[in-house]
């Protein structure tokens, strides 16, 4: 990769938790390639894929001229996507763009394979976290996700995150997060994420107050196509017993997406900055001009 971080797509999000998005969007940073390597990843094209191979870094002063960029759009906090690996140039670039001017949140978006003495680093400078808890056994995450540890290291790192910023999260007068956590869950099919060992560590660890977003989104991306328990969608059943054992365990602060959420998350960072094609900014793009 180089000495710097790959910038793959910089764009206005609305796609994250409502509270992150708001209502003029989440400046998004996707950095280029991933401390995982998910069959399923969403966003494969430049975690794993070609537009990744072909990229060039990013040096520290172009990264922070994008988030200057995005806080001049009206983006309500400036979001790393996958920045686990690229931690060193992206804080530097953010000390570049504090410098410059920039005010927003900082949003430190995450699959939680992250070290805590690394993150220890990050105290006082990420004002958001949001990680996601992707699976409750290491098997598991070795093969879907080629990750070594992951369970006890995940648990680790969220444990620290909410050491910084608490779980009572706070929030602007507009009703966008300024400061917490939100705990991400996605539904895999035949129950792979092991979502009941997940929570019962969230409510142990954290509380049943704790922000959590369960996610319905899952579609056979990638290299799920190949994969016969990754292979097909989520069945509407799956997610909504996932809801009802969430109701039970007693987590009261959850939120919860449409289960036909799948249809409308599918990036294509072919498109460069605008890899979401349902995005407020891309529809204003493709429409006539003078309309």
């Amino acid at each position: 990769m180089g000495p710097h971080a790959v910038l793959a797509a910089a764009t206005a999000h609305f796609g994250e938790e409502p509270e992150v998005s708001g209502t003029r969007g989440s400046g998004t940073l996707f950095f280029g390639a991933c401390n995982l390597r998910c069959r399923y990843c969403q966003n494969h094209q430049i975690s794993q894929g070609t537009r990744m191979r072909r990229a060039s870094p990013s040096p520290p002063e172009a990264i922070a001229k994008e988030a200057l960029r995005l806080q001049t759009l009206g983006c309500h906090n400036l979001n790393w996507v996958t920045p686990s690996h690229v931690t060193p140039w992206a804080v530097e670039a953010h000390s570049l763009a504090v410098a410059g001017g920039l005010r927003v949140p900082l949003v430190y978006n995450t699959s939680a394979y992250d070290s805590v003495e690394a993150l220890r680093l990050l105290d006082g400078v990420v004002d958001v976290y949001l990680p996601d808890l992707r699976y409750s056994d290491d098997d598991t995450a070795r093969r879907l996700s080629g990750a070594e540890g992951y369970v006890a290291a995940s648990r680790a790192a969220i444990v620290e995150m909410a050491r910084q910023v608490g779980v009572d999260n706070e929030h602007a007068p507009d009703g966008t997060i300024r400061r917490g956590l939100i705990v991400r869950l996605l539904v895999l099919p035949n129950d792979l994420a092991g979502l009941r060992e997940s929570l019962a560590f969230l409510r142990d660890a954290l509380g049943t107050g704790v922000r959590l977003a369960l996610m319905s989104q899952y579609f056979p991306a990638h290299r799920a196509r190949t994969d016969p328990l990754l292979s097909r969608p989520l069945h509407h059943g799956e997610y909504h017993r996932a809801i009802t054992l969430l109701e039970r365990m007693g987590f009261d602060n959850a939120l919860v997406q449409a289960p036909e959420a799948s249809e409308f998350y599918r990036p294509d960072f072919e498109r460069g900055d605008e890899p979401f094609a349902d995005s407020p900014l891309a529809r204003l793009a493709r429409e006539p001009s003078g309309s």
